[in-house]
């Protein structure tokens, strides 16, 4: 009667082996040595591999599909918004707050990121209060001082915290540094100051006067605030029905990937107009030259002409007098 084959353990799944050959891991399903139940784990783990493909399939669809709109709302202020608020007064900039964050994607990116696996009421409050009391500071404090920099650029370091934001997610610190990620809070709170200096710069563009400029500034910044908590609450929901589902677990790795790849994304946007912007090196300025009317150009010619005129003809005539005098 032959021996009946020995069990191995390889990688927590059983492996059949005998005297003359040692199956290699994953073997495949139909082979004849492999009992059935082995058999249904390779098609589970086959079903496995198929559905994280199909994953990162997804993500690099709607990586694909928010990139160009991420890129083309991201911060910007259009001219039909500057002479919209020519002489516009506190509710024209309320709205205008509350629209630039609801169609600031970085933002929106940045906060979905800090939310995603926050389960407690008091968590998302804290770290909320923290992006909110940096972005205050930042956006009253540089606009009323009138301290901005390249919008490029700003936004450009605002992109770096939603990769921040995605890779420590991931756990990256962990699995990259070998380290715990730094105080949650407190990088919130310091991205939050940058968020609002790119609001300021961007509010600084904008024709704010000398009349009435705390209250547009307040007035800007109330706005953006009643459209964080606006788009809060639409996050905290999904996430809540969310988190109770099964694909929760499956899909959020690849959604922090997204994540990162949107940043990425947003990153490159923004150093590509960087540079490619005419005037993003500071240039000295040249000296304007003045403006002279037209007819008092001509009367200015006519003037030295003149003058040219009845000195050559004077010098002539008193050149040849004195002359003759000789």
């Amino acid at each position: 009667m032959p021996e009946e084959p020995a069990k191995s353990r390889t990688l927590g799944r059983t492996v059949w082996s005998n005297d003359f050959m040692m199956l290699p891991y994953p073997a495949p399903a139909h082979h004849p040595l492999i009992p059935h139940g082995d058999k249904q784990m390779h098609r589970k783990a086959t079903h496995h591999h198929r559905s994280l493909r199909s994953q990162w399939l997804q993500a690099v669809v709607c990586l694909l599909i928010m990139i160009p709109v991420g890129t083309a709302y991201a911060h910007g202020v259009s001219s039909a918004d500057r002479e919209a608020m020519v002489g516009g007064g506190a509710l024209e900039y309320l709205w205008l707050g509350a629209t630039h964050m609801l169609t600031g994607y970085d933002h929106l990116l940045f906060l979905v990121g800090v939310i995603f696996f926050l389960t407690s009421f008091r968590d998302v409050v804290r770290f909320i209060t923290a992006f909110t009391v940096g972005h205050c500071i930042t956006l009253l404090g540089a606009t009323l001082a009138g301290i901005s920099a390249n919008a490029h650029l700003i936004d450009a370091v605002i992109a770096v915290s939603v990769i921040y934001k995605g890779f420590e997610n991931l756990d990256g610190f962990k699995r990259v540094f070998k380290k715990n990620a730094p105080n949650l809070l407190w990088m919130v709170f310091g991205f939050g100051l940058i968020h609002g200096f790119g609001l300021s710069t961007r509010l600084q563009e904008l024709p704010l006067g000398d009349d009435g400029l705390i209250v547009r500034i307040l007035s800007f910044n109330l706005g953006v605030e009643l459209g964080q908590i606006g788009a809060l609450c639409v996050m905290l929901m999904f996430f809540k029905v969310w988190q109770k589902t099964g694909s929760f677990s499956k899909f959020s790795t690849a959604a922090n990937w997204v994540l990162v790849l949107a940043g990425l994304g947003l990153l490159v946007f923004q150093m590509i107009g960087f540079f490619t912007e005419p005037d993003h090196h500071a240039h000295p300025e040249q000296p304007v030259p003045e403006h002279v009317a037209p007819d008092q150009h001509h009367e200015n010619d006519h003037a030295e002409d003149h003058g040219h005129d009845h000195k050559g003809a004077h010098g002539h005539d008193h050149e040849g007098d004195h002359g003759h005098a000789h």
